[in-house]
């Protein structure tokens, strides 16, 4: 006897569990199916213990610069197995917290790797090869996404690694080449290098964290040649040659090929969806260039069978995935929700400096044709950046001329990661640039540096 549920989410990463706990106080009996720890990626590999990791980096390189505060700190050092185990107990902790919002909203889990066998099904294969079949009037997929392995570099898990690897490395490696330069890419690079690894980031693409605006890239490739990264742009690893005790990298540059030596490799380069052996074809959902095709309410082709998440076009982010998640189940349950804004997602890396960034930049307001006011505010001329020792990176504000309209914000600093959510709102509201302006920001804050940017935008700046 098959179970019987009126919504079955396969996937419990940030986009399942949302919309497992939002259709259940909507109503709904939810099952869902995971075939590993409760939050997926995002709690268990990903978001959650690489900001734990990040932050005994920070506090590091805090306590090595103790003397920049008038403070001593003698003989600092560190347990490399401490502090990846401290990473670990605090993903434990929140896949634990994902178990208990379960329970409290009464959704069963069905333990096992689930794939579609028609509509309205779901078989679901345990660990020691029993299936079981659940039923749903409803489907939700949110099976995520993986470590894209690119032809040159074969993860082996052992000397060319992916993220899930580099977070629970055994030690510390002396050297280490990271491939690519996103989000990923850059937080890995930071926490290996202040924790004392030599780093090469290989970047593609002309400059590190392309996705964001230029000015944004500058500052990064700064910040890390500062704390002495190799930053190498315009480059490709061609192949890695790991038949030594570690790895010789061979790496394709505008002017010729270098080789590398390092002990470890660890491929960035992005993410691919996990699609495989879901039953897509069987039931011949359709799929372009690897993602689902779904409408502004996640449904696909398939009636009552939707998905979510990085399977599905859009940014394959956390927030993104949730935000998707709850639009899915209100509609599933018969309420009238607002389909995403797409132009109004926030994108976060967490290095240090940190980068948090909104809506368009500037090149790409220019090639839409916006007349537009530009205003910077560098952390250099604010007063709380100062106090606290965190001078780099600035508040890079892009509005449209004619109507005030706010079009983008970009910001590279201290903390920068918790001020984006004030543009986004903002935007979210139709505020124009006089408004945040007008509107008092506490002072001394790194916040009021965008109310500092968006008076520059409109020659009004007072600290500059």
């Amino acid at each position: 006897m098959a179970l019987q549920y009126d919504l079955v989410v396969v996937g419990s990463g940030p986009g399942g569990y949302v919309a497992a706990i939002r259709a259940s106080q909507l109503g709904l009996k939810v099952g869902v199916v995971e075939r590993e720890s409760l939050g997926g990626i995002c709690l268990n590999w990903g978001c959650i213990p690489t900001k734990a990791l990040l932050k005994s980096a920070q506090v590091f390189e805090y306590l090595n610069h103790a003397g920049d505060y008038g403070l001593k700190a003698d003989g600092v050092g560190y347990d490399f197995n401490a502090v990846i185990q401290r990473s670990r107990g605090v993903a434990d902790g929140m896949s634990k917290g994902i178990n208990f919002l379960f329970k409290k909203n009464k959704i069963d889990v069905v333990s096992g790797t689930g794939k579609l066998t028609a509509p309205g099904k779901v078989e679901v294969t345990k660990q020691d090869g029993s299936k079981e079949t659940v039923e749903a009037k409803s489907i939700i997929l949110a099976t995520g996404a993986r470590s894209r392995e690119l032809p040159a570099l074969p993860i082996d898990g052992k000397k060319i690694i992916g993220y899930r690897q580099a977070m629970v490395l055994p030690q510390l490696p002396k050297r280490l080449v990271v491939v690519g330069s996103g989000a990923i890419g850059v937080e890995f690079a930071y926490f290996y290098r202040t924790m004392g690894s030599e780093v090469t980031v290989v970047e593609y693409l002309p400059r590190i964290v392309p996705v964001e605006d230029e000015e944004v890239s500058r500052q990064m490739e700064k910040s890390f040649k500062k704390i002495g990264v190799n930053v190498m742009t315009s480059a490709e690893v061609t192949k890695v040659d790991t038949s030594g005790e570690g790895c010789n990298v061979t790496i394709k540059t505008a002017k010729g090929e270098q080789q590398i030596a390092c002990d470890v490799v660890l491929s960035a380069a992005g993410v691919v969806t996990n699609l495989e052996n879901i039953g897509l074809e069987e039931l011949g959902i359709k799929v372009e260039k690897g993602r689902i095709i779904v409408d502004d309410f996640y449904q696909t082709n398939v009636p009552g069978i939707f998905a979510i998440g990085d399977i599905v076009p859009g940014p394959a982010l956390a927030h993104v995935a949730s935000a998707e998640g709850i639009i899915c189940v209100e509609k599933i349950a018969g309420h009238h929700p607002e389909p995403l804004n797409y132009q109004n997602i926030p994108g976060c890396t967490y290095a240090s400096p940190e980068i948090a960034s909104v809506g368009l930049t500037e090149e790409e307001a220019k090639k839409q044709g916006y007349d537009i006011l530009v205003g910077k505010f560098p952390f250099s001329a604010s007063g709380k950046a100062s106090a606290g020792g965190v001078k780099d990176g600035f508040v890079k504000v892009i509005f449209d001329k004619k109507y005030g309209e706010w079009l983008g914000a970009h910001m590279i600093g201290s903390n920068v990661t918790e001020m984006i959510a004030e543009v986004v709102v903002a935007r979210k509201l139709e505020t124009t640039g006089h408004e945040i302006i007008k509107s008092v920001h506490p002072h001394p804050t790194m916040s009021e540096a965008i109310m500092e940017a968006a008076a520059a935008a409109y020659g009004e700046v007072i600290h500059l």
